[in-house]
């Protein structure tokens, strides 16, 4: 396509989206000092960028001075491990126009690199491919944040976005590319048919099909079990980058059974961090507990949690 590169793609490879840590108040402020050292950790570990204010941070239940405190948290933690130029991904999903400008505003003002913005869709009936494309581009003309677009039907009340209309938003300069937590794998196909990577970046929402989305020709994934095994995942990026496809193959196998347990939603995936890598940063368990009215998984699922990744857990400290 004769769509030029952007002015700023983000980088291929793993993208953690981070769960947020709360305070152990009745209101569970967002603890801070608990966060910087989990983004001290995950930023240590080997991935290639933060995804903030996403699904997997209960977006949805943080305030808008809540995202912001964050993004500035995560940069700092990056500037004093030597890294002030790891990209940083901001959640800026509103349900109007008005609030993802805002939001979008919020982010890049805290030293965001990049906003992840889904479809407006609390009036599914009323979101047509129309409104969807006049949402994105108006978005993406009121700010500098250049656009990540956010597939996710799941919890857009099943709005999609094909390919079609996405191969229309890859064509605005300041949209850079998407983010497929639909699962689809021919979206990733017909798009880098159409597109390289400095024209839109495609990324899977989930690391247990990273190794198809990479061999459609995709950049990488956004991973919730990143939040737990770092490394692992790192590693399995690596190993396909290097030409090592049998071994590539194997782990991926591994990754995606132990990510059936991140699937099952976040609670899961925070008990998992909390499990296996909490006691390693210094943060007591409370601080990964869901933010009310959701809550903590219960004894049964705790044990079925670990006994799906506990597997990886020699991977990861192989890994060190």
């Amino acid at each position: 396509m004769t769509v030029p590169p952007k002015q700023k793609s983000p980088p291929p490879g793993i993208y953690c989206p981070v769960i947020s840590l709360y305070t152990s108040t009745d209101r569970q402020d967002i603890d801070l000092e608990a966060s910087s050292k989990f983004f001290s950790y995950l930023i240590s570990s080997g991935i290639d960028g933060l995804v903030l204010a996403g699904t997997t941070a209960e977006a949805a239940l943080l305030s808008a001075d809540e995202r912001k405190d964050l993004v500035q948290t995560a940069r700092k933690a990056a500037v004093d491990l030597g890294r002030p130029d790891l990209p940083i991904m901001a959640g800026i999903s509103g349900q109007s126009t008005n609030e993802s400008i805002r939001l979008a505003q919020s982010a890049w003002d805290a030293g965001a690199d990049y906003g992840l913005l889904l479809p407006p869709n609390y009036w599914p009936k009323a979101v047509s491919r129309d409104i969807i494309l006049d949402f994105y581009r108006a978005v993406a003309d009121a700010t500098p944040l250049p656009i990540v677009i956010y597939s996710f039907p799941a919890v857009t009340n099943n709005i999609d976005l094909n390919s079609d209309l996405l191969s229309s938003l890859a064509e605005h300069p300041n949209i850079v590319g998407v983010k497929l937590t639909c699962g689809n794998a021919g979206k990733v196909t017909r798009l880098t048919n159409k597109y390289t990577h400095d024209q839109f970046a495609v990324y899977a929402g989930s690391s247990d099909w990273l190794i198809p989305c990479l061999s459609g020709g995709g950049s990488g994934c956004v991973t919730g079990i990143a939040n737990v095994f770092p490394r692992t995942v790192a590693h399995l990026y690596d190993l396909w980058k290097k030409g090592e496809v049998q071994e590539a193959r194997q782990l991926q196998g591994v990754v995606a059974e132990a990510e059936k347990a991140c699937k099952e939603g976040i609670a899961p995936t925070k008990y998992a961090a909390a499990y296996f890598v909490g006691d390693a940063v210094g943060i007591q368990e409370r601080a990964f507990w869901p933010r009310r009215p959701y809550r903590a998984v219960g004894e049964v699922v705790r044990k079925w949690v670990v006994e799906v990744m506990g597997f990886l857990e020699g991977v990861e400290r192989s890994r060190v």
